[in-house]
């Protein structure tokens, strides 16, 4: 019996059109059709995260959001940095998902993490921003080198990553992301 494709929500911290981060969900999108289904997802819709709103009183797109990430095998997080941090629009999904604290969608899901930059750090305090962030969501970051892209710019061209090293490395955390997606699938047979 065939195994089924693994279905990965892309969230990039970008909705700058050009976005160096959706560039590089797109082109591993491309790169794993057929192995992975990348769903590039829209954070625009997404409101502002109130407390007041939980539960039954969600807005609907933040219950479109919720139900996605539950049904994925899978995330992709890709995210420029911020002032130091996880852009906004980015960190405001995660706040919204990881609600209930401790059980929800994100606990134990699967979630591959990637920075880029026009900078010489690449994201790195982005980067590490996001693992924080998505441990104390208790989310199973996938065991794989650090995906950070410096001079970002230098390395999209017609909006795809074509930088082959860098493409390596965010190829390289999609592939423990699999790996971890299949591992983990297993343990809860």
């Amino acid at each position: 019996m065939p195994s089924k494709t693994p279905v990965l929500i892309g969230m990039s911290g970008s909705l700058r059109t050009g976005s160096y981060s959706n560039a590089i969900l797109q082109t591993l999108r491309e790169k794993f059709a057929g192995r992975a289904d990348l769903q590039v997802y829209d954070l625009a819709p997404i409101p502002l995260y109130n407390q007041d709103f939980e539960g039954d009183k969600r807005p609907p797109a933040v219950q479109k959001l919720l139900a996605d990430i539950a049904a994925a095998d899978g995330l992709v997080l890709c995210a420029p940095e911020f002032n130091h941090s996880i852009p906004g629009v980015l960190k405001n999904a995660i706040d919204w998902a990881s609600r209930p604290a401790f059980t929800s969608v994100l606990a134990y899901k699967p979630v591959a993490l990637m920075a880029t930059s026009r900078g010489p750090l690449g994201g790195a305090r982005c980067l590490e921003h996001m693992r924080v962030a998505m441990d104390s969501c208790l989310a199973r970051i996938a065991l794989a080198r650090e995906v950070i892209i410096t001079a970002a710019e230098t390395r999209i061209r017609d909006g795809r990553l074509v930088d082959e090293t860098c493409l390596s490395f965010a190829g390289g955390a999609v592939e423990a992301l699999l790996t971890e997606i299949k591992v983990w699938g297993a343990e809860t047979k």
